[in-house]
């Protein structure tokens, strides 16, 4: 698959609106919907990648767990352990019962199962939940398990059969968004199955893409900078009081697969998305986005309240600068086959996330360290 800069500088232009908004600056209203642009891109990606791989006749489901887990784990991992310290210290019983409750779900991929049970996203409560982001990952490893799977099973079925499911996935899930945010917002807002449309529309951008090539032309330069126009209004004129995801969701997901068919070499979207500044924050996005949420509810534990917006923006910052360091030592060493092996990286993995099974299991017995109060 041929390396793109604009889509990791749509990774930046996703993964900074989540950081504010995170961080409770609300000039960023619709920060939230960078997480609907990750949706896509994901789709996008993992999709030219087993199509690549199923024609020819390359896949391997072992060998994409692999990939995976190499992609995902190293820098979750060291996450969780930096948050456990700051838990142990700061939280008190029943926030860090509630806290080892989603240690466990992460490890097992359904956190978003648990916070639809126990949150509401835009509640001030959330502010307090220093795993409440991980609700996105577990979507996105959740379509990492099954969507190989479901390609491999009808890839023989023919393309026109594939796109058609696909399309009937895509608009059932849509229509459950739009009946989910009316009877039941929390599930609709965490499950994948009110999520996976979003994620089919970076399915169908790289199955296009796959079997055509990129459109030229100067519609490309209207299309694209129309597409990038429906990603940067969303963030800015959605908000809370909007029901999401529901039809609103397709401005920034739709504005997204616009930019990815149509920002050709050429266009100024492309040479804007593809400055090293973007492309630089696109790279480290993924720990990014892993390291700014235990960091803003760790301070607002230590300050027993929303700390000025001084420490919030130094924070965010931060939250950069640490991800720049998961990145260069964590993320793309273990990245590299030749340093760590296939069965290295599902062993180790396998024995980590044991330990933090085991020490959420142990904080939930001791009713969240009650002890420590006594």
């Amino acid at each position: 698959m041929i390396y793109r800069k604009e889509i990791d500088g749509l990774r930046a232009l996703a993964v900074i609106p989540v950081v504010l908004f995170h961080a409770g600056f609300e000039w960023v209203s619709g920060g939230y919907v960078g997480v609907d642009v990750f949706f896509v891109i994901s789709g996008y990606l993992i999709t030219s990648i087993l199509l690549g791989e199923l024609q020819s006749g390359s896949f391997s489901i072992r060998n994409f767990y692999e990939r995976r887990a190499r992609r995902i784990l190293p820098a979750l991992f060291l996450v969780l352990l930096f948050c456990l310290p700051f838990a142990w210290l700061w939280l008190l019983p029943e926030e860090l019962e509630a806290f080892a409750r989603s240690l466990i779900a992460v490890i097992a991929f359904v956190s978003n199962i648990l916070f639809w049970q126990e949150t509401d996203y835009f509640t001030a409560s959330t502010d307090l939940i220093p795993l409440l982001h991980t609700w996105s990952l577990a979507v996105e490893e959740q379509f990492y398990i099954f969507f190989p799977l479901f390609l491999a099973i009808f890839w023989k079925a023919g393309r026109r059969i594939l796109l058609a499911v696909i399309a009937v996935v895509a608009l059932v899930s849509l229509g459950l968004t739009e009946w989910g945010w009316r009877y039941y917002p929390e599930a609709n807002f965490y499950l994948i199955f009110t999520r996976a449309w979003e994620l089919m529309i970076g399915a169908f951008v790289a199955f296009y893409l796959f079997y055509k090539e990129q459109p030229h032309g100067q519609f490309n330069e209207i299309v694209s900078f129309i597409g990038l126009a429906m990603i940067v209004s969303s963030l800015f004129f959605l908000d809370k009081s909007l029901p999401f995801p529901s039809v609103y969701a397709l401005i920034p997901t739709v504005g997204t697969a616009l930019v990815i068919l149509f920002a050709t070499t050429n266009t100024l979207v492309n040479k804007l998305l593809s400055l090293k500044p973007f492309v630089a924050i696109g790279l480290i996005s993924y720990s990014a986005y892993l390291w700014h949420q235990p960091l803003f509810v760790f301070a607002r534990a230590y300050y027993m309240d929303e700390p000025n917006r001084l420490i919030m923006s130094a924070l965010s910052i931060g939250a950069l600068f640490l991800a720049y360091l998961s990145w260069r030592f964590v993320e793309k060493p273990f990245r590299n086959k030749q340093r760590f092996s296939q069965k290295q990286i599902f062993v180790s993995a396998f024995v980590v996330s044991l330990l933090f099974i085991a020490v959420g299991v142990f904080l939930i017995i001791s009713e969240g360290a009650m002890y420590r109060f006594a």
